[in-house]
This record gives C-alpha cells, sequence and structure tokens, in this order.
C-alpha cells in the first residue's frame, strides 16, 4: 500500500448496536476497493475484522480491528468496533483513533440502544457522524421509518444523503439527493438510471436536508426560516461543511451482503468525511503540564498514541499506533511518556485484520503498529525527546461484575495468574487481584460474556482451564461490650516447663484492627514479654470465633498477671495471650460485620422506580438522584456488598444496556442478624468439609 498524506487519510470507526452489520459493512468497503478479494460472510467465519477464534466461534467481535481500504486516491482506515455491550472497551480503543464514527442502523430494528451509545461515544470526542442505514434487500426493512426514528433520535442534524425508491415494498433503485441520480445494482456494480418519480416524499426529503443545512450557519438559518431557497451549491456546501464540523449527520442506506449502495457510501465518505489533515490540532500537554497544540505534520516532531495491544502466545504484542504528529519509522528516536524510557522499534506494519504489511513509516494522522515493544502498554504516548508531550489515553468504562476464579487443576494458579495478566495487556477493561483475606483469585470485566470471552481465551491461548464462582464477601467480625478475662498457660514436660498468666481486658474501640495497651503494676508481668502478649493476640484477632472473618474494632489492655522466674518465655506469654482471646471474646458479644459500598448508578429517567426499588429489595439506602443530561439521572444509595454481586445483570436487563455503574467500599457495618446467621452457618458448613 502506498504512502498517503494526511490530507487523503480519513480515519473512521464503524460502530453500532450488535447485529446492525459492521463487520459486514466493513467487509464490503473491502471487497469493493480491492482490499480483498473474496466477499467474506460473518457466519462463515471468514471475514477480514472478525479473526480472533472467539469471533469466529460466537459469530460476533470481541475486539476492535483495523482495514485500511483505499479509494479514489484516498485512504480510509476503518476500525470496525464490536456491538456487544460487554465489549465496550473496543469502542473506546476505535474512537481514539478515529477522527468520525460510521454507525450501522439495522433497517429492520431502527435505532438501538448500541446506536445510543455510538453517537453519545462520537459526541464525547467531538468526532462526526454518519450513518448507515443497512439490510435493505431484507423485505421486512423499512428506510424511512428507521429515518424517522433517526430524526426523533438525533434532532435536525440527521441529514439524507442516499434513499431508496421502493417498489412494491421493495427497493427498486437508490437515490442520491446531493447529485439527483438514481443507481440500481446488478451484482457488484452501480448502473445509472433514470430518476425515479419519488412524488410527496421527495419534498419531505428535500424538507429534512434543507433543515440540517439551516442549522450549520447562522446566515443560513435566517434565510431559511424567512421562506428562502437554498441554492443547490448551498445545500452541497452546507452538508460539506456541517459533516465536517460535526453539525450534520448525513444518512447513506444500501445491503453490506449484497453491496448494494456500499460505493456511494464510499463516494459519500471521502467527500463528507474529515480527513486527518481537517482534524486540524490535537491539544496535549508537555512535562509541565502546560496545554501543547499538535499539529497533523510529517515534518513535526514525533508525537503517537498507542491505542490498542494485541497479546499472542505465536506472534508476540503487537501495539496499535495513531501518528498524530510527525512520522514514525525504525529510526526514529522515541521516548514512552509512561515510563520515561527511550523506546527501540525494530520496523513499522500496517494492519488489515490479522495480516501486517511492513511500511517504511507510518505518517502524521495515519494508523499503523509496530510488533514486539516490551513495555508499552495502551494509552501510552511515545514522542521525540526533543518534544515531550503527553496525549489523551483511552478512556475506557469501569468494571461491572467480579467473580471468583477456580483453577481446574491445584497448582495451576500461577499458570491462571499470567494468562489473565498477559490477558489485561491487550483488554484494559479487565481488571485481576488476589485477595489476600479471602485466598481468592478476583476477575473483573464488563459484563458476563466478557467475562466467559476471558475463560475461553485462557484454555485457548494459555492452556488453563478456570470456572467462576461468586466471590467469597470480605465479613468483619467485633464484639459490642467490655469484659476482663485471665488467660493461662502451663505445661511441665521434662526439664523447663512453660508458663505464662495474664489478665486482659477487650473492649470496643474505633481501631481499624488492634489497640493494644498495658497498664500492668509491680511488675506482675515483666515488661519484656509484653511484645509477646501483643504478638499472640495480633495472631489471634485474624480469625473472629463467629465465623472466622478478622477481628477489628477491638482495644486489649494487660493489667496484670504472673509469671514464673525459669519456666516462662516469651511463647509461654504469646499462648496465654491466645488462651485470654478464646475465653473473652465469645463473652464480650461478638457480632458480624458486612461490608458496605456507595452505589451510583446512570439510570434512564424511565427506568428510575424499578432500580431505586431494586436498591431497596438488597437492603441499601438511597441517598439522593440529580439529573445527569440525556434524560438520565445519578442515583446515589449505600448498598451491602454481598448484595451486589448480580447488580450489574439486573441493571443492563431492566434498562437495555442503558444503564451504568460505580461501586466502592466506604465502612463496615453491623449486619443484621439474620444474614449474620446465615453466614455464621455457612462457614461452619465450610469448615466440616
Amino acid at each position: 500500500m502506498k504512502q498517503y498524506q494526511a490530507k487523503n487519510i480519513i480515519n473512521i470507526a464503524v460502530a453500532g448496536h450488535s447485529g446492525s452489520g459492521k463487520t459486514t459493512l466493513t467487509e464490503a468497503m473491502l471487497f469493493l476497493s480491492g482490499g480483498c478479494d473474496r466477499l467474506g460472510k460473518v457466519s462463515d467465519g471468514n471475514t477480514v475484522c472478525d479473526f480472533d477464534p472467539e469471533e469466529i466461534k460466537r459469530q460476533t467481535s470481541v475486539t476492535a480491528a483495523v482495514a485500511p481500504v483505499e479509494w479514489k486516491n484516498y485512504k480510509l482506515n476503518l476500525i470496525d468496533a464490536p456491538g456487544l455491550f460487554d465489549f465496550e472497551g473496543g469502542v473506546c480503543e476505535a474512537v481514539r483513533a478515529a477522527d468520525s464514527v460510521l454507525i450501522a442502523v439495522s433497517g429492520k430494528s431502527g435505532v438501538e440502544v448500541g446506536t445510543e451509545k455510538a453517537v453519545k461515544a462520537a459526541n464525547k470526542r467531538g468526532l462526526s457522524k454518519i450513518f448507515f442505514v443497512n439490510g435493505l434487500c431484507d423485505e421486512s426493512a423499512d428506510f424511512y421509518k428507521v429515518f424517522e426514528d433517526l430524526k426523533a433520535s438525533f434532532g435536525p442534524a440527521v441529514c439524507p444523503v442516499v434513499v431508496p425508491f421502493l417498489e412494491g415494498g421493495k427497493v427498486s433503485c437508490y437515490v442520491n439527493l446531493l447529485e439527483y441520480k438514481a443507481y440500481k445494482y446488478d451484482g457488484h456494480k452501480a448502473v445509472e438510471v433514470s430518476m425515479p418519480d419519488m412524488g410527496t416524499r421527495l419534498e419531505g426529503l428535500r424538507t429534512a436536508m434543507y433543515e440540517a443545512v439551516a442549522e450549520t450557519d447562522d446566515d443560513l438559518f435566517e434565510k431559511y426560516f424567512s421562506g428562502e431557497n437554498f441554492t443547490p451549491a448551498e445545500v452541497i456546501m452546507g452538508i460539506h461543511n456541517g459533516v465536517r464540523s460535526g453539525k450534520i449527520a448525513p444518512v447513506f442506506c444500501g445491503d453490506a451482503l449484497s453491496t448494494d449502495g456500499i460505493d456511494e457510501l464510499l463516494n459519500g465518505l471521502i467527500w463528507l468525511a474529515p480527513t486527518a489533515a481537517d482534524k486540524g490540532e490535537e491539544l496535549a500537554v508537555d512535562v509541565d503540564g502546560e496545554p501543547v497544540e499538535l499539529s497533523c505534520n510529517e515534518d513535526g516532531a514525533t508525537a503517537a498514541v498507542v491505542f490498542k495491544t494485541i497479546v499472542d502466545p505465536f506472534i508476540g504484542k503487537i501495539s496499535y499506533i495513531k501518528v498524530l504528529s510527525g512520522k514514525l519509522s525504525a529510526d526514529t528516536p522515541l521516548i514512552n511518556m509512561r515510563t520515561g524510557e527511550n523506546v527501540r522499534i525494530s520496523k513499522v506494519t500496517i494492519m488489515r485484520g490479522k495480516k501486517q504489511e511492513d511500511v517504511d513509516y507510518i505518517g502524521a494522522g495515519d494508523i499503523g503498529a509496530v510488533p514486539k515493544l516490551s513495555d508499552v502498554k495502551t494509552g501510552d504516548t511515545l514522542c521525540a525527546p526533543t518534544r515531550k508531550v503527553i496525549l489523551d489515553g483511552v478512556e475506557y468504562p469501569p468494571v461491572a461484575l467480579s467473580m471468583a476464579v477456580i483453577p481446574a487443576k491445584k497448582g495451576d494458579e500461577d499458570k491462571v495468574a499470567q494468562g489473565i495478566l498477559r490477558l489485561v495487556e491487550e483488554d484494559p477493561t479487565i481488571q485481576f487481584k488476589t485477595n489476600a483475606e479471602t485466598h481468592q483469585m478476583i476477575l473483573s470485566g464488563l459484563g458476563e460474556q466478557h467475562l466467559d470471552v476471558i475463560v475461553s481465551k485462557l484454555k485457548n491461548k494459555f492452556g488453563v482451564e478456570v470456572t467462576l464462582a461468586p466471590a467469597k464477601v470480605p465479613y468483619r467480625e467485633t464484639i459490642r461490650k467490655k469484659v476482663s478475662v485471665q488467660g493461662r498457660h502451663k505445661k511441665q514436660t521434662g526439664g523447663h516447663g512453660q508458663f505464662g498468666d495474664v489478665w486482659i481486658e477487650f473492649e470496643p474501640c474505633d481501631c481499624e484492627t488492634l489497640e493494644f495497651a498495658e497498664r500492668v503494676v509491680g511488675g506482675a508481668v515483666p515488661k519484656g514479654f509484653f511484645p509477646a502478649v501483643e504478638k499472640g493476640l495480633r495472631e489471634c484477632i485474624q480469625k473472629g470465633v463467629l465465623a472466622g472473618y478478622p477481628m477489628v474494632g477491638l482495644k486489649a489492655t494487660l493489667y496484670d498477671g504472673s509469671y514464673h522466674p525459669v519456666d516462662s518465655s516469651e511463647m509461654a506469654f504469646k499462648m496465654a495471650a491466645a488462651a485470654a482471646y478464646k475465653a473473652g471474646i465469645p463473652q464480650a458479644s461478638p457480632t458480624l460485620l458486612e461490608p458496605i459500598g456507595v452505589l451510583k448508578a446512570l439510570v434512564p429517567d424511565d427506568n428510575m422506580g424499578d432500580i431505586m426499588g431494586e436498591v431497596n429489595k438488597r437492603r441499601g439506602r438511597i441517598l439522593g438522584m440529580e439529573p445527569a443530561g440525556d434524560g438520565q439521572q445519578e442515583i446515589t444509595g449505600e448498598v451491602p456488598m454481598a448484595e451486589m454481586s448480580d447488580f450489574s445483570t439486573f441493571l443492563r436487563q431492566t434498562t437495555h444496556g442503558r444503564g451504568s455503574f460505580t461501586f466502592e467500599f466506604v465502612r463496615y457495618e453491623e449486619a443484621p442478624a439474620q444474614v449474620a446467621q446465615k453466614v455464621i452457618e455457612a462457614a461452619k458448613a465450610a469448615e466440616e468439609e
């Protein structure tokens, strides 16, 4: 593939709801442009972008994939993003590298949650939006219903450009409203036909175009609403400028499976979508945190961002990079701004799905990849040492579901941990930690399907099998009243015996674990044995008397005791302290504490009642709510951690994927009697096993 300048490079994320045909649309553009020699199908597992074994098996995208297309002296870097919400991280990566978003919309289903999410992702980064209504060869598709749905959802900015002409409920030809030409498709080729009589529908479409154009400029707005007609030149330039500024979202249509309308889409993209040069300067910060504007200039100092990483046991690590300024080549001196270390590049490539093609360099505005960069992560800035800047990384959604990972074979814990850490490199939406208290490995992700894919990849990529189970809740135990008890350890064997005798006062306090004090008088217990008593107690509080959970909020005061000049030792006093603990804590009204977290849930207005009711069912307390824009409210509440294991599933089902939440631990509270009883019984049953 030849090198292109920034003015001829268009970076486009292909996004939308799952099943809207994003990968098929990308495949059709590749095929028509000669980027691949056959038209692959998702159902056959032979598309360019769905090359991961998990994608082939599941027949859906789980990661973002890059596929460059050459069309009429332009290079379109298509970034095919997943549609399933569990793989939203791929969308975040795609929009970070893109300058516009091509949103696939099903001709049958119309605007869905994934459509709304794609629009929000584009708006968040200030990217241009282009809609493609797909699947019009299906008899149940209804373009005009979908178009009205788009207008109702996203306002007058939605502008028709290519529309179908229907005869007998089927598409007879496609009409380009800007060219005012009609095309039929014979195989994969377009044939111009005479313009059909569209009747009153044409006037309605023109009105929609004029409304969109009027929104782009104050003078055009006044002209339109004063009743004057736009000239053809004003309409064409208005749409052209409006799309590039993000004020107009043009609508194309066709069928990716048959490639009908795909040439019109490609033509529209190179004419309407902003190029890397059009996108202009990107804001970075220097080492002092001061803003720096980077122009898309091949002659400038190099600055690039890693927007995606692939880690494969066979081909190694591949870092996908967007160059914002300068050039990236094997001899380019670079520094990783996260680590401060120099970065050595062996070669640079462009990716088309899984295929690599070596190139001399990646220029400003272009997208490529570099293999085997050892200490480079997604989101890192790579720049010239002569101009150190930090670019925005990739902003990922918070994790929503956590489960315990249980290896199928004992002794595989290290293999499992190493495999997951490798997967975290390529998918930062995965979080992994080992809970030292519950002795469980905890895997967190964006949902059930996400975790299922991780389990499958562990088996297929790293040869380790695991199962998932609910994570244990880290309860605590404490006491509610003061007691004084004696702890005595006496053991006589041949030679020296063992003797330690202590009186300890246990009482509740505000400390996190154990507060140890002493008020021994008269040398009843020598000072040299005080540390042994404290050590004995600190070991004991690791296991409470109710269910074996750590003890907190405990003050222990050593106030009396006795010793033997020969038989007393540190070990004896340590054992005496343990005896006092075992005798005293059951008398001190022990109780179970459960972890409480703050829940912040963003939910649509229509689902407020359902979510608030569910929080109350889960023993939670609503603390407040406030508008969050876009028809959503933010609910804040406190909920016991034990009740949150499947909340992400409930929220997604109730809000149809529109809702999101964060949950953070804040404190421990006394568990209700019935909850405590169940936990204690479960702990006893586990011990008996």
